[in-house]
């Protein structure tokens, strides 16, 4: 009786095996032909039978898996092919893995570029979002794609899949930190190459000159500030705040994280601290003229007047074409008129007193003048066209208004 169950066994054996040959050879041919369905329909029949199957037929069976999803189901390939890596490798062959290997970079290339053109060119930040997770998961290694994936569902508003990629970026030390090769063509216009042997060889042809490796920046400090406007954006502020406490004790001096905590004061709308900050930020870099020009505005906005004109004529002083800083300094100025407007309408029948703030109020206009039209020479716009009528109309310089006020019109649409 145990010699037939025995043989029983034994032929059942033999037909599986005989079946599960029968099915991979079918699933190839119609692989071959285009018939993907078919190719499934063949390796589901046996599907039940892939952790049994001898070793060889295991790793054709999820080679040809992966090969019957494709880009239908990327997914589903990618696994298929993982599988087949990890079955050959226990083997010691590599027969299928060669033939894999070039589809599974396929595959990565296929959704990565599907991804960029679904946030570049649809906006469509959710799928876009899909895309590059999906590309991070068959491409790990390819640690910017969970860093596109990140940037990305926050703009879908997903943001606790954002927490979590930004999170993940984090706990991995992601920097992001990459060499960009780079060399300027006959008309000096900076060119970028995807790798040094491409430049190498545009600089060796004579097509390009001036060859220069340049590191990117890390972005880690980005990371943090990111967390820290997820955070902001699911109602957690205190989370926020906390998130960019813990990056400046490990890096009080690092000057883009100070920047990016007061980037989140302003979103919180806590300008006290934000000046604060960039108050450190300016120790830290005392020739940079945007920080002046930040200082300048959180002052203004609190009606300190003089400290704001100062710091706007510091960035100037720094960056002589500071277009925005000329007219934030005019503006800066002429907003020390509201307090003498005041002071005018409660002097109405005070001819003396009316006609002393009058001769103020010019004065104010005078000294705000010259900053304002630097700034308009510099980008003319609404702003600075409006501004300017103001002060003419003031000054009574009707000439210099009446050239003005067809533009002010144009400009105002």
């Amino acid at each position: 009786m145990k010699k037939q169950i025995l043989a029983l066994s034994l032929g059942l054996m033999t037909i599986g095996a005989f079946a599960q040959k029968n099915e991979l050879k079918a699933a190839e041919k119609a692989i071959k032909k285009g018939d993907l369905k078919t190719a499934k329909a063949s390796l589901l029949s046996i599907d039940s039978m892939a952790e049994t199957m001898e070793a060889k037929y295991k790793a054709k069976y999820y080679y040809l898996k992966g090969a019957s999803y494709g880009k239908v189901d990327v997914k589903s390939a990618a696994e298929a092919y993982n599988k087949l890596f990890e079955v050959e490798k226990e083997m010691g062959k590599t027969k299928y893995t060669k033939l894999a290997q070039p589809k599974l970079t396929e595959l990565v290339t296929y959704v990565s570029e599907k991804a960029i053109s679904l946030y570049n060119n649809d906006k469509d930040f959710k799928n876009a979002t899909k895309n590059f997770h999906l590309t991070y998961l068959l491409s790990p290694t390819d640690t910017i794609f969970l860093y596109n994936a990140a940037v990305s569902a926050s703009q879908a508003n997903e943001f606790e899949a954002s927490l979590e990629y930004f999170q993940k970026l984090k706990e991995i030390g992601y920097t992001g930190v990459s060499t960009q090769y780079t060399a300027v063509d006959k008309t000096g216009k900076k060119d970028y190459f995807p790798n040094k042997t491409t430049r190498d060889i545009s600089v060796k042809s004579g097509t390009h000159s001036s060859p220069l490796d340049e590191k990117s920046e890390s972005k880690q400090a980005d990371i943090i500030k990111r967390i820290g406007l997820v955070y902001v954006s699911l109602g957690k502020p205190e989370l926020a705040i906390a998130a960019l406490d813990e990056a400046r004790k490990e890096n009080p001096k690092d000057l883009n994280l100070i920047l990016n905590q007061a980037d989140m004061y302003i979103k919180l709308k806590r300008m006290d601290k934000f000046g604060e900050l960039m108050a450190e930020a300016v120790e830290l870099d005392p020739n940079n003229p945007v920080l002046f020009y930040n200082l300048g505005v959180v002052n203004g906005n609190q009606s300190k007047f003089e400290e704001s004109i100062g710091y706007y004529k510091k960035a100037i002083e720094l960056k002589p074409d500071y277009r925005d800083a000329y007219l934030n300094l005019g503006t800066v100025i002429l907003n020390k008129r509201i307090a003498v407007q005041e002071e005018m309408n409660n002097n109405l029948d005070n001819n003396k007193k009316y006609e002393e703030l009058e001769a103020k109020l010019k004065v104010i206009h005078n000294e705000a003048l010259p900053y304002i039209k630097k700034a308009d020479e510099l980008k003319r716009d609404f702003d600075s066209v409006k501004n300017l009528l103001n002060i003419y109309d003031l000054l009574e310089k009707e000439a210099e208004g009446d050239i003005l006020r067809p533009i002010y019109k144009k400009l105002r649409g």
